[in-house]
């Protein structure tokens, strides 16, 4: 039986590295997925990741309750992600993170290639959105999370989540018909 995140994070707190061995195995890979979406940088996933989990140690203690342990981890790896995306004011690489493996099923050979070029295709979608716009949409569609969550995760008011979620599938909806991508295909 896995224990609380809360429980976690208070042993964490009092600088229990068993607890953060466990809430590093919990978080680990969801915190890589998000910020690996998110960042669209592969040189620097596994730097934030890194960079989060270390800020978890240092700051458990600070943590108040007033929201899911997940929410304020997450809400660290975004403000994380906005700083060394800011730090690091290069080109980005082509998205990394796979929206597909959201959307995979084993299926034959023919659906395997339209999968592939679907997911080539919403790949490229999602990165001509900005950096807020990504973060909303992994957060939303991919983590399963509720706009108040992803307004704590932000640091912003849920109306201006609301925003960036209408302007995202606004923009997406230009977007994929261009890249041969039908709504249907999409939803």
């Amino acid at each position: 039986m896995s224990e609380d995140d809360a429980l976690l994070l208070a042993r964490v707190a009092s600088e229990d590295r068993r607890a953060f061995e466990v809430l590093y195995r919990r978080y680990y890979p969801r915190l890589f997925g998000y910020v690996q979406r998110v960042c669209r940088r592969s040189d620097l996933v596994e730097e934030v990741v890194a960079d989060v989990l270390l800020t978890v140690w240092r700051s458990a203690a600070r943590f108040d309750g007033r929201s899911r342990v997940s929410t304020w981890i997450f809400g660290i790896a975004y403000r994380k992600t906005l700083k060394a995306l800011s730090l690091r004011n290069r080109r980005e690489d082509p998205l990394v993170g796979s929206v597909a493996e959201t959307l995979g099923v084993d299926v034959d050979a023919d659906r395997r290639i339209a999968r592939r070029e679907l997911r080539g295709s919403l790949e490229r979608a999602l990165a001509e959105l900005s950096v807020e716009q990504r973060a909303v949409i992994e957060l939303a569609y991919f983590r399963d999370l509720s706009c108040a969550e992803i307004a704590a995760i932000v640091g912003a008011p849920v109306n201006t989540v609301k925003t960036r979620m209408f302007h995202a599938r606004r923009r997406l909806r230009e977007l994929l018909p261009a890249l041969g991508v039908s709504g249907a295909e999409a939803g």
